[in-house]
């Protein structure tokens, strides 16, 4: 099942995504006079998306045939949600990618840092190169997101899948010439204003049959600048659930950025994407947005 978040009757709203278009939460509860959270992070929180995965499976799909639809050409997409207790960004996690920096792949433990979700904007919206004139080269990242869907502590590898609620594409920014001045501005460099996109559909994992075999593409200005494929990630996603949950626990609705193949350099008109693609034709909705540089803007 597919999930994404609208912008539609005056605000976001989460809906179930169907070959004609978007079915809103909303839309369900009207037609089978159910109570499910019509909000994205609600949902999540309250774990109802394992609950409508199985009634989706279960002959939903064809039950959603026969309700009201926002077709996808007046679908406007928003992020997955807005206020993620957490997002939990990794490093370095492919060795093409550390050698393009002139680093080494962190082994022992994975590259980390926080972004704030003052950082979000959604699919479609402008990323915004800083004003500030130190800001002489960013760079943006595709990414696999994992969302967590349960507060957990401890939990093992084999079982992480059992704590999470779906996949996303992810764009993640980063002011590279600042940070070169110094690596302890990784905080501030990662933390300006649209500086990580995501969405526009959460994947439930029942679709995802080997996320190992997932390709991850940063695409710029429609061209595939690099593509990697998950099991060549220094830490895998099981590691890295687990690894965090023994650290500091799990919270629901919590981001998980994987890592990047490759950064590309952004500059004002420029298209980034982030595309995701699996065996037997799978393939994630692309996560799309338009680059202006603020600096040009004043």
């Amino acid at each position: 099942m597919r999930l994404a978040t609208i912008r539609y009757d005056g605000r976001e709203q989460a809906g179930i995504v169907t070959e004609r278009g978007v079915v809103t939460i909303a839309a369900i509860n009207r037609n089978k006079g159910t109570a499910w959270h019509t909000e994205m992070y609600d949902l999540i929180c309250a774990e109802e998306i394992p609950g409508l995965t199985r009634w989706y499976n279960g002959g939903g799909h064809e039950e959603l045939a026969q309700m009201e639809t926002v077709p996808f050409d007046q679908v406007v997409y928003g992020p997955l949600y807005r206020n993620p207790p957490r997002i939990f960004g990794i490093g370095l996690n492919y060795k093409d990618h550390a050698g393009d920096l002139g680093e080494g792949a962190p082994v022992g433990f994975p590259g980390s840092f926080y972004k704030s979700a003052s950082c979000i904007a959604g699919p479609g919206d402008e990323i915004c190169i800083p004003a500030l004139e130190e800001a002489k080269k960013t760079t943006g990242e595709a990414e696999l997101g994992i969302i967590m869907g349960k507060k957990c502590r401890f939990i093992e590898e084999e079982d992480w899948q059992d704590y999470i609620v779906g996949y996303t594409t992810i764009l993640d920014m980063t002011e590279e010439s600042i940070l070169r001045l110094n690596p302890r501005y990784l905080t501030l460099v990662k933390g300006f204003d649209t500086f990580l996109t995501f969405g526009p559909q959460l994947v439930t994992p029942d679709e995802v049959k080997d996320v190992s075999k997932l390709e991850v593409q940063t695409v710029h200005n429609g061209k595939v600048h690099a593509a990697n494929t998950v099991d060549n990630m220094t830490h895998s996603p099981s590691r890295l659930v687990s690894l965090v949950s023994h650290m500091q626990g799990w919270l629901p609705g919590d981001v998980l950025s994987t890592g990047t193949p490759r950064a590309v350099h952004i500059q004002e008109g420029d298209t980034l994407e982030c595309r995701i693609f699996g065996p037997d034709g799978f393939a994630m909705e692309p996560l799309v947005n338009p680059v202006i540089d603020l600096k040009l803007r004043k």
